[in-house]
């Protein structure tokens, strides 16, 4: 299959591409630079360059706090940006696979959100996201939501492994015996990026009804049993791992406190992912193997 990949610089990018070339699919590698999804024109004609299949659009504004003031770079980017993908994939005859985030969601429930709960965004981020998946969804795309990813960046030619997520900040602390504070009163599914492209391959494979889906880890956990896992898994003092809560800290943007997000649709169409707890001791694992 001839696969586009926006955003193929970042996190989820550099995953999705390095799996489904893997795969044996013949893919596009498109960061920024090469498509910019606030050039309409850029857009278009990258689109018609590639040919595509499919896109997989892993290209986001992803500063949550900065988005309060960048109000227009997180609409054109998240939203607009995404409005022009679609246009150009359906030109292209191309199925559109774009990821969105749990963000979109108040964060007051007291049990996992499923793609049937009404989003109420309380941040320009999530507004930005959320108008991204109506500008991504109908016939035949998919939106996938996505949380807390995590997974180092780790290719040839790189410095160094570029780490983005929250989760893989707290490993670079703990191997390095510094202190990380994880918070006690939110609530996620923490995804690792591995598992999302696994997922993303097969749901391009299995073809099942387009739509909205929830694409992260299965099961969830605050923050700060997710970071007591980590420290064990790399085999770090749990001492290392100091209580928060959300009242602690000021955010520019407010946080959902509650944001688990349930996979059970996705997996009923044949999609499954590993439990949060099973992914963080796989990227232990990695982590240790590649720390010298």
């Amino acid at each position: 299959m001839r696969v586009l990949v926006t955003g193929a610089g970042g996190q989820l990018g550099t995953a999705v591409g390095r799996l489904l070339a893997a795969a044996g699919d013949q893919v596009t590698e498109a960061a920024r630079s090469d498509i910019d999804l606030t050039d309409p024109g850029r857009v278009h004609a990258g689109v018609a360059d590639a040919r595509p299949e499919a896109i997989v659009n892993c290209a986001a504004y992803n500063d949550v706090d900065g988005a309060e003031d960048e109000v227009r770079t997180a609409l054109a980017v998240n939203a607009f940006g995404v409005r022009t993908l679609a246009a150009a994939a359906r030109a292209a005859g191309a199925v559109l696979i774009h990821y969105g985030t749990d963000f979109v969601f108040d964060g007051e429930a007291e049990r996992p959100y499923t793609e049937e709960d009404a989003p109420n965004p309380r941040s320009v981020y999530a507004a930005s996201k959320l108008l991204g998946e109506w500008f991504a969804r109908g016939r035949p795309h998919y939106v996938l939501r996505v949380e807390s990813l995590f997974g180092a960046i780790d290719e040839p030619g790189r410095a160094g492994p570029t780490r983005r997520g929250t989760l893989d900040r707290m490993a670079d602390a703990l191997l390095a015996g510094r202190p990380v504070r994880a918070f006690a009163d939110r609530t996620v599914s923490p995804t690792y990026a591995d598992d999302a492209a696994h997922a993303t391959r097969d749901l391009l494979a299995a073809a099942p009804p387009p739509g909205l889906y929830h694409c992260v880890g299965s099961g969830h956990a605050t923050w700060l049993r997710v970071a007591r896992t980590l420290a064990r898994s790399l085999g770090a003092p749990e001492r290392l791992v100091e209580r928060a809560t959300l009242a602690d800290v000021r955010f520019r943007a407010p946080r959902p406190a509650y944001c688990a997000l349930s996979n059970a649709k996705l997996a009923g169409v044949g999609v499954s992912l590993p439990s949060w707890e099973d992914a963080v001791a796989r990227y232990a694992a990695h982590r240790l193997e590649t720390a010298g």
